[in-house]
């Protein structure tokens, strides 16, 4: 097994410079941003440590193997190749997850997932003589392969689950926001955690519980599980070292609790939204810290002389839009008596832009799952 491995970070489109930021805020050396991601190398410690800290990463993918892959036989045998022993056993569940792109004879990523997965299969039967099964919702170990221009990357993925699913989200509301998109809305926004903190339009509590998290500088994979943690054959130094990390977060989310933080208000217009976001926010650890309101944002005032306000309101496909364009014209009024604050909203609708006639300090593009989006960040002097 190599001491050192090539990593690829994905994250949500348009979120890689904040990633490549906190990468190398993990003192992390050489992140290099790709299209849709961050490279990086080290051993494997680096990526667990990536799993239990980074707020905008969706996946850790360490890679094992790069080989020429123009058809389906030459994807077999590149795959056939890989030391899989290293990282499997014959009573191992596994999965594989495929990607194909500009290669003629390779169309079908579930036909190229099969192929790597057909490979795996025959390595480890030859080996010990029996199969490992698969497990297409919860393997032991996930593979994962990306195919281009005919060359193919295998990797394998340490999450295991998407790293937005921090653990704490125990209830919901209509189109919540993911974890890893409001990090990296907080993020770019420019929130600032020696500020208070506003989100009117709080739906389920996640950009408040995302600020709070931060904040308090407590680890975002906290509170759940990875992928590598499964593995049977991960090395008894590198499963100590994860031990170590993970009782050091353990201690610092301890500790936090001791340091005050400015005001986080959580408010929403809706009872059952509000609820929500304090029952996730209990599952956080991070209730304590945050008071919830059922409020309606026409009545907002600016209670500090400088705070952060961060929302993301409707974009429109649940309201007509002459609502919609009604609600954006009250955000913008009660948003101009906020002077001194920073005010950052993720915007969903060209009607935003025509509601709050003031030219924005920061703007960014992202994508909601397949929505594009605009992230809007003004300075109210």
């Amino acid at each position: 097994m190599p001491d050192k491995f090539r990593f690829f970070v994905t994250c949500a489109r348009g979120t890689e410079g904040a990633l490549r930021r906190e990468i190398a805020a993990m003192r992390i050396a050489g992140a290099k941003g790709d299209f849709g991601g961050v490279w990086f190398e080290g051993p494997i410690e680096m990526g667990m440590r990536v799993c239990l800290r980074a707020r905008v990463a969706v996946r850790v993918l360490m890679q094992l193997a790069t080989f020429d892959a123009p058809d389906a036989a030459a994807l077999y045998d590149g795959a056939r190749a890989v030391a899989w022993r290293d990282w499997l056993t014959a009573k191992s569940t596994l999965s594989v997850h495929g990607s194909v792109r500009d290669t003629p004879a390779l169309t079908h990523s579930g036909f190229a997932a099969l192929k790597v997965k057909d490979a795996v299969v025959d390595v480890l039967r030859d080996a010990y003589g029996a199969r490992p099964d698969v497990d297409t919702k919860s393997p032991d170990v996930g593979i994962v392969v990306h195919i281009a221009a005919g060359r193919a990357g295998v990797f394998l993925d340490l999450a295991g689950e998407a790293l937005h699913r921090r653990g704490y989200r125990v209830a919901m509301v209509e189109a919540p926001l993911k974890e890893t998109l409001a990090a990296a809305v907080l993020a770019l926004g420019g929130a600032r955690a020696d500020l208070p903190f506003v989100d009117p339009m709080a739906g389920s509590g996640t950009l408040a519980i995302e600020h709070a998290l931060a904040a308090r500088g407590i680890a975002p994979g906290l509170r759940r599980r990875f992928g590598f943690e499964r593995w049977p054959t991960l090395p008894p130094e590198a499963r100590a070292a994860w031990q170590q990390m993970r009782a050091e977060a353990e201690e610092a989310a301890i500790a936090a609790q001791r340091t005050p933080l400015p005001p986080i208000v959580c408010a929403d217009i809706a009872a059952d939204a509000v609820a929500a976001a304090r029952q996730n926010a209990a599952a956080a650890s991070v209730d304590d810290v945050i008071t919830f309101e059922r409020a309606d944002v026409a009545a907002l005032e600016p209670r500090w002389p400088s705070a952060t306000l961060v929302t993301n309101p409707p974009y429109g496909e649940r309201l007509k839009p002459e609502s919609l364009g009604a609600l954006y014209h009250t955000m913008a009024q009660r948003f101009e008596r906020l002077k001194g604050w920073r005010v950052v909203v993720l915007s969903g609708s060209p009607q935003w832009t025509r509601a709050m006639r003031r030219k924005p300090a920061v703007t960014h593009k992202l994508w909601n799952g397949a929505l594009e989006v605009r992230l809007l960040a003004y300075d109210m002097r």
